[in-house]
């Protein structure tokens, strides 16, 4: 358990009632706003559904429990929420492998449940985002079945079957991501059927156009029931090399044991882009989003995702959120890659894959001060945010210690080397009386230690606290025209441990400065043409001047300054 460390953050009374204002202005009635770039300005929110709200007290999370916490959401700031699947599913990957598109898991609900959620989001202006497993089907899904009953079935080509090389041989080398060959015999039919993921899992054919078909009107039908968008799940992996080309073998194993390949013939085929052109085009006759799961190493892979904004509005770019490492210059090149990318930028620091950023950036002593420092870096910078349940309140890490708790498949493949993903998906923490609030029963994964202190309830009684500096900096980013519209100026590029920027609009002009190291520091700042003065607007700061002087601005430790430029 990692001892709380409590940041001292004073707001002067006049900045306190600039909050208050804004705090009332990010309640006030629903923002629908009716054309296409409605998320542009939206503050996103990733829940996993088994652990957000427990109803009915059976141990795993539900929709009704989500319904009964809009009002939650709506008070920190969020405007729309994605839900990880809750689809019908055997949940051998936690819903990833899904077996009807067009309905609800009974562990989560019905579909009036998710329709009466979705009416209440709409009365608080909170759109509902859905994942959307694009790249495989549950093996129980009713295609799969059908595909793999005989060969000569009018499925068998929605699926990728193939005979092997020779007897008891794969097709080529290609590996499962979840370990050993990504090729399943099947005895009934004598071939092999490919899956990127578990043998549970089998890839669609995205070449039969009665598969793209097939899909695209189940994002219709998701529209129609009052969808804003999807999220793409692993779009990389759409396509295959139809000539089945071994991919090259690189030195070394992998965690499961296999020799390591490069992805050459198994992922980011250039069909892919044409898939999701014919998706946007689906999705802005509706008014809608597409988020994709894709993580890019460069600039120039980001930009294909955009495709001159023919193709994702917004993808789902990690760079930023897996600095992993507290640097001012880090940061700063990635906040300039995406910048420079042509498209809108997205920013994510947490998912239910990773390890949450309070672990992965906290240094065991300032962990609550850096949970505020990294919330005041990625939600004032120009661009669309997507945060994951529970950051809000420093949330940590509660890997299993010993593999029989593991519930992840890919902890019981990997252990002890990968623990698995169960540790960045407990449950939410919503209070600190017993399994922290989410439930009366017996929670499907266990909470930390830390959730005594670190839970909604007492969060929300302490000014101080991560859960109210997050409310009040979403208030400022949906009330301040800056913030709203204004541009990223770097500022100070060659500092190497003080970030600082503008954002700046035709009407107003706002200071983010951000002390990236453990020591107190100095920032000096000459903006030319510009005031030479801030009102301070929002701080971590012990002690901080009603205006602050931009040529001499003393930070505490691991601080966070916003303020309007005079």
């Amino acid at each position: 358990m990692r001892k709380r460390f409590v940041s001292q953050m004073l707001v002067l009374p006049i900045a306190f009632v600039v909050l208050l204002i804004s705090c009332s202005f990010a309640q006030s009635a629903p923002k629908q706003s009716p054309d296409n770039d409605w998320w542009k300005h939206a503050v996103f929110y990733e829940l996993y559904p088994r652990s957000f709200a427990d109803s009915n007290n059976d141990g795993i999370g539900d929709l009704r429990g989500i319904t009964s916490k809009l009002d939650y959401l709506k008070q920190l700031g969020v405007d729309a929420i994605w839900l990880t699947p809750c689809y019908p599913s055997p949940q051998v990957d936690f819903g990833y492998d899904i077996s009807d598109y067009e309905n609800i898991d009974p562990t989560y609900g019905t579909l009036q449940d998710f329709d009466a959620m979705e009416k209440e989001g709409q009365k608080r202006g909170i759109r509902i985002i859905m994942d959307f497993v694009l790249n495989h089907t549950s093996d129980q899904h009713p295609w799969f079945i059908a595909s793999r009953s005989f060969r000569t079935s009018p499925y068998r080509n929605w699926y990728v079957w193939r005979d092997g090389k020779g007897p008891h041989e794969p097709p080529n080398n290609w590996n499962s991501l979840f370990g050993g060959p990504a090729w399943q015999w099947d005895a009934k039919t004598g071939q092999y059927y490919y899956h990127f993921f578990y043998p549970q899992q089998p890839d669609l054919n995205w070449r039969n156009p009665a598969v793209e078909k097939a899909m695209f009107d189940v994002t219709r039908w998701w529209y129609k029931r009052g969808v804003a968008g999807f999220r793409l799940d692993a779009v990389d992996t759409l396509f295959e090399d139809p000539q089945l080309h071994d991919n090259p073998v690189l030195p070394g194993k992998n965690q499961y044991g296999d020799p390591n390949e490069e992805n050459k013939y198994d992922q980011k085929l250039p069909q892919v882009h044409e898939v999701l052109r014919a998706l946007r085009k689906v999705a802005d006759e509706n008014h809608a989003v597409l988020i994709g799961e894709t993580y890019t190493d460069n600039l120039q892979q980001l930009k294909q995702y955009y495709g001159d904004n023919q193709e994702l509005q917004m993808p789902m770019d990690m760079m930023l959120g897996l600095v992993n490492k507290i640097s001012a210059p880090a940061f700063r090149h990635q906040i300039a890659l995406v910048e420079s990318s042509g498209g809108w930028p997205v920013y994510v620091m947490n998912n239910h894959d990773i390890v949450r950023s309070y672990n992965r950036y906290g240094d065991g002593k300032h962990n609550d001060a850096i949970a505020k420092l990294m919330a005041g870096l990625y939600l004032t910078l120009r661009g669309t945010p997507i945060l994951y349940y529970g950051e809000e309140i420093g949330m940590e890490n509660n890997d299993p210690k010993r593999k029989e708790d593991v519930k992840d498949p890919i902890g019981k493949l990997g252990w002890p080397t990968n623990k698995g993903r169960d540790g960045e998906r407990t449950p939410m923490q919503w209070s600190d009386s017993a399994n922290a609030g989410f439930t009366t029963g017996t929670p499907w994964l266990p909470v930390p230690p830390s959730y005594k202190t670190h839970n909604v309830a007492a969060e929300s009684a302490d000014p101080n606290s991560i859960l109210e500096f997050y409310r009040h900096l979403l208030a400022l980013r949906h009330s301040n025209q800056a913030f709203i519209e204004g541009k990223y100026v770097p500022l100070n590029e060659d500092d190497p441990n003080v970030l600082c920027y503008l954002r700046q609009s035709a009407g107003q002009t706002v200071v983010v400065v951000l002390n990236m190291s453990s020591s107190a520091r100095s920032a000096h700042l000459n903006l030319a043409g510009s005031g030479k003065t801030a009102t301070t607007l929002l701080t971590t700061m012990q002690q901080a001047p009603k205006q602050a002087a931009l040529n001499d601005m003393q930070l505490d430790p691991f601080a966070v300054y916003i303020g309007s430029v005079q």
